[in-house]
């Protein structure tokens, strides 16, 4: 038969265990529910001690530059006490337990001369037991747990507590290891956005005709503000480089910067790629998906070749624009994002939208703050500077030393660069890994550089004329020599396919078979 005491003895152990795996699991959540180092084991201490009746608590972690601990967080102690609270490894129990790398237990601190109290939150030490334990990660020595405890009956033994604080230290470990991951994460991501920054300040920007200090001085107007931006200009003008120029410069700086070519996704998953979808919206849709404009969040959003966007999906890019919010494909629920919209375009959007294909409004939306930027053919006086940035950076990268002649640099200089700087970007590139020696002459150079201009215009055309006059002899030249390919003829002229069919279009240049 079961005496009371002994039902009350089994009753009291239930309830202590029950506490104690309470604790364990609270002190799991407290650590999992942020990476704020402080906050998360200051309430862990405060759950001991709440939970388990703990007097007192520290957590010590060890600065590995000056070999000394110190208190992050505590229970039961003044902010007085914690400044006070620093030991070096070895020096009291503290310093001793991680030292030797184990738990101790002092029953009655007032009757231990290696106890030091140098916190002085304990005026009154005799009858307070000292219970300490290591924090270590696969056998790397983090700090030292440690608490005070007065003892009855019914707190149990100094067993329990000591293997509910190894549990504990254990958790504390893992969260530390976790948190330093997580900052040095944190800091390379601060320390990427500050090399973005610099990369892309506008003053990196090459460009000294007058021209491009139009563009910069727009950029410098328009970037501390909220207005939607529109870069208008060929293609390779380097629209992309000032989106970014822009961003860098502006309060959105620390937030992302997603970029989108709306000419480069099929029509049918432009929404979903823009919008995001929720799971089983469509055929192949197997899970939820955030969508560009939700990515941007806090950020920027450079929407490139925007005058491809289909009349279908402008009613709702024109909504985020106005309303600053849209719904998933396949869902009902709405989503607010506050991002900046930029965007870009080499097509006649004036033209798009007396021929129907672009709405007025959205049109007008986006023409809030245009920013032309011209063909390289226009900036001539910057082409030297272009072509020695670019030998810079190719060199450097393919571990060359070419550099070019004047004849050859005269050539580049009198070529129109139909592809822009795009185009002398990869011209100068082929020329650096291609070159057999490390000094480039005209003979070096690909045969599209030396496709005659036409002569004799005329006095009465104007600089307009002549340099469309130019364009579509050029187009048609390397037609002519590569039989009419226009893939061929487009790597000739350093352009896309999509360019040349785009031009000659513009032109009127019939296909022929």
């Amino acid at each position: 038969m079961i005496s009371e005491t002994d039902k009350d003895q089994k009753t009291e152990s239930v309830v202590r265990k029950n506490r104690e795996l309470a604790a364990i699991l609270e002190v799991s959540k407290v650590l999992t529910a942020s990476f704020d180092l402080e906050r998360n084991l200051s309430s862990t201490m405060a759950t001991l001690g709440s939970l388990l009746e703990m007097q007192r608590g520290c957590v010590f972690l060890l600065d590995r530059t000056s070999g000394e601990m110190h208190i992050v967080a505590a229970h039961g102690l003044t902010k007085e006490n914690i400044a006070r609270g620093k030991y070096h490894i070895g020096e009291g129990i503290v310093g001793r337990v991680l030292e030797k790398r184990t738990p101790m237990v002092i029953p009655n601190i007032g009757k231990e001369p290696l106890f030091l109290n140098k916190t002085g939150s304990r005026p009154e030490k005799d009858g307070i037991s000292f219970l300490s334990v290591p924090i270590e990660f696969k056998k790397e020595a983090l700090g030292v747990l440690s608490v005070d405890r007065i003892y009855s009956k019914k707190h149990g033994s100094v067993d329990d507590d000591l293997r509910v604080l190894a549990i504990v230290a254990s958790l504390i470990a893992q969260f530390i290891k976790l948190w330093e991951s997580f900052e040095k994460v944190e800091k390379e991501k601060e320390h990427l956005k500050i090399e973005l920054k610099e990369r892309y300040s506008i003053e990196n920007v090459i460009g000294k005709s007058d021209r491009m200090q139009e563009v910069f001085a727009a950029v410098h107007r328009v970037a501390p503000t909220k207005a939607t931006v529109i870069l208008r200009g060929e293609s390779g003008t380097g629209k992309e480089l000032i989106a970014k120029a822009i961003h860098y410069m502006s309060h959105r700086s620390k937030g992302p910067f997603i970029k989108f070519n709306c000419a480069s996704i099929p029509e049918g998953l432009l929404e979903s790629e823009l919008f995001g979808h929720e799971k089983g919206a469509f055929t192949g849709a197997i899970a939820s998906r955030k969508g560009k404009f939700e990515l941007a969040h806090k950020g920027t959003i450079f929407l490139d070749e925007v005058g491809d966007l289909p009349l279908t999906l402008q009613p709702k890019i024109l909504r985020v624009l106005q309303e600053r919010e849209f719904e998933p494909v396949g869902s009902e629920k709405t989503i607010k994002v506050d991002v900046r919209i930029i965007t870009a375009t080499s097509r006649n959007l004036e033209g798009l939208v007396s021929q129907g294909k672009f709405r007025e409004d959205l049109y007008y939306r986006l023409n809030v703050i245009p920013v032309f930027l011209p063909p390289l053919r226009e900036r001539g006086e910057d082409i030297t500077a272009l072509i020695e940035y670019f030998l810079k950076k190719f060199n450097k990268e393919h571990d060359r030393s070419v550099s070019l002649d004047k004849s050859a640099l005269q050539v580049l200089m009198n070529y129109d660069w139909p592809g822009n700087v795009r185009e002398l970007e990869n011209t100068i590139e082929r020329l650096v890994i291609m070159s057999t020696s490390n000094t480039i002459t005209p003979s070096d150079l690909p045969d599209s550089l030396s496709i005659s201009r036409p002569k004799n215009l005329g006095k009465s055309l104007s600089l307009t004329t002549n340099i469309i006059e130019i364009e579509k002899t050029n187009i048609l030249e390397a037609l002519e020599k590569t039989h009419w390919v226009q893939a061929k003829a487009a790597k000739l002229l350093g352009i896309t396919p999509r360019q040349i069919g785009y031009k000659m279009k513009k032109y009127g240049i019939e296909e022929r078979v």
